[in-house]
Order: C-alpha cells, then sequence, then structure tokens
C-alpha cells in the first residue's frame, strides 16, 4: 500500500481546519499540522481529529512549511502540500487512490489543478483555472522555495504527472481578511522584487519547468522578466484588462468582478506602490547591508 503524508501550516484556521482534515481522511496515513501561535481552537480541532501538532515562529510561509519538512517524522512514501483553507474533492481523493500506487518509479511528482472559490462562486476565467501546481512528491525528492513570497515546491530526480481532478481554493473569511492578507502578501513580493534588483540576500533560481510545473515557471519568468520591469501604473492596468477581458474575466459574474480586480488589479497595484516607497527609502544607502537593514525595519520582516 502507497502511504500519503500530508503538511498543513495554520495560523488561526478554526474555521477551515475540520473541513481540510476531513477532505484528506481516505487518503492521509500522517497529518502534521504546523502551527504558528493561533490563539483560537485550531490546535484543539486538529488534534481531535487524529493531527500531530508541532508549533514554530512564523517568518514566512517558505520556512514554515520547510521546517515542517525537516522536522516532522514523516514515514509515508509521499507527501502533499495543503493549505488550511484548501479542500481535496472526492473526486480527487478518488483518483489519488486509484493512481498514486500505480505510478512508475521515474515519477517524483504529482502536478494538481486548483480552482478558486469565491462567494461560493467557481472562477473559472480570467486565467485563474487550472492553476496547475506541483502538491505531492516522493520523500525525499522535494522542497519549498526559500522565498519571501508566490514559494513553490520544487522537486528532482524524476519526472512529474498531472492529475486530472480539481481541488479546492475556498477561503471563509470576509473580505477585511482578505485584504490584511493581500497587504501583507504586498509586502512581501516587493521584498523579493527589490531583492532582484538589489541583491540583497541570496536569491532561490531553482523553480524551472523540470522541477515544478510548466504553468508556474512560465508565469514566474514573464512576471520576473516582462512585467516587473513596466511601470507598475501601466503593467497592472494591462494585466487586469487582459485577465478581465482577452481572457474573459467578465464570465465569472458579479464574483468574477469583485475577485478580479481586487485580486487582478488592486493587489498588484499595491505591491508596486510598496516597491517605488521602499525603493525611495532605500535611494540614499550605498552599501547591501545597510539596504538589507532598512528593509527589514520598514516591513518589519526578519531578512
Amino acid at each position: 500500500m502507497t502511504s500519503l503524508a500530508v503538511i498543513i501550516l495554520t495560523h488561526n484556521e478554526e474555521k477551515h481546519i475540520r473541513r481540510a482534515l476531513e477532505s484528506i481522511a481516505a487518503i492521509a496515513s500522517q497529518i502534521f499540522i504546523v502551527d504558528s501561535n493561533s490563539t483560537d481552537k485550531t490546535v484543539e480541532l486538529a488534534e481531535a481529529m487524529g493531527a500531530v501538532v508541532y508549533r514554530n515562529p512564523f517568518i514566512n510561509y517558505s520556512k514554515q512549511f520547510q521546517w515542517g519538512l525537516d522536522n516532522a517524522p514523516i514515514t509515508a512514501d509521499w507527501i502533499m502540500r495543503l493549505d488550511a483553507d484548501e479542500i481535496i474533492e472526492p473526486e480527487l481523493v478518488r483518483e489519488i487512490a486509484a493512481k498514486l500506487p500505480g505510478l512508475e518509479k521515474e515519477v517524483v511528482g504529482v502536478n494538481l489543478k486548483r480552482k478558486h472559490i469565491v462567494l461560493d462562486r467557481w472562477i473559472r476565467h480570467g486565467g485563474r483555472y487550472p492553476l496547475i501546481l506541483t502538491r505531492i512528491w516522493r520523500k525525499g525528492h522535494g522542497r519549498i522555495e526559500d522565498r519571501w513570497m508566490d514559494e513553490h515546491m520544487v522537486i528532482w530526480g524524476g519526472k512529474t504527472v498531472l492529475f486530472d481532478s480539481p481541488f479546492s481554493d475556498h477561503n471563509l473569511n470576509d473580505f477585511g481578511f482578505f485584504t490584511e492578507k493581500h497587504n501583507k502578501y504586498a509586502t512581501r513580493e516587493a521584498v523579493d522584487v527589490l531583492n532582484r534588483r538589489h541583491q540583497l540576500f541570496d536569491e532561490d533560481l531553482s523553480l524551472t519547468s523540470e522541477a515544478s510545473s510548466l504553468q508556474a515557471s512560465l508565469k514566474r519568468f514573464v512576471k520576473e522578466k516582462v512585467y516587473n520591469r513596466i511601470p507598475f501604473p501601466i503593467s497592472t492596468l494591462g494585466y487586469f484588462l487582459f485577465r478581465y477581458i482577452f481572457q474573459l474575466g467578465f464570465l465569472d459574474g458579479r464574483e468574477g468582478l469583485i475577485y478580479h480586480f481586487l485580486q487582478g488589479y488592486w493587489y498588484r497595484f499595491l505591491v508596486g506602490v510598496k516597491v517605488l516607497e521602499f525603493e525611495r527609502a532605500l535611494a540614499t544607502l550605498s552599501t547591501k547591508e545597510e539596504k538589507r537593514l532598512e528593509l527589514a525595519r520598514l516591513t518589519g520582516l526578519k531578512l
């Protein structure tokens, strides 16, 4: 029998954790929660459902997940990455159970299709489905990128395959939570942009089509080599119009307009503003160390 360990990061996820754990109950032989000081019932609910919970101070998603990979006593053949607000749907559960045991030895990673649910509506257009992500890999053949934002799994030693059935990203929090979360995301993404400009610390350059999904590596290439080099008032508007009109985002209705505008325009504009703000603060500094320390002070991040 093929075994599967699932790692989930949590912080105050009592709205989601039971749903996530129930969705993987039929396929997970081990479940590890890495919690960053939740003050709600997240830990209590997870332990009641049989998950093993570890606590670790949060720096960023990448370091937290890698800490889980390095410290959890994983004995399973395969490992899955799952967010607390994600759901492995029944069709995908059946596909994993049927296909995972029969994969050839040269297959070391499995790509899955993620779909977004916003205000209970599946966002099908605007380039948002399918988002193809490496989420399952053989033990010893994967790690997470060391980045402040937009981190992906990196695998080695073989090839990946794509499963047909999707999983869902369905956050139940309100849009106040959404904007607060994306404000923090924008700060972290701005740090990555400035790091590429000034080489303030080592950059992880491992994301390739062989090490992850072709879609993820291609999007990273376009963002870093084209999008980030265009003045942000132009790039953000252009991206939103491309996504909403040419990629048919308008077909997602009112819910789609809300999501595509906030995530595809407001968030991208906010990243650009933060890059501009931080860049001006660093302009008078001469050394990389001075710039890194000032950026850490401005963002509150442990760079």
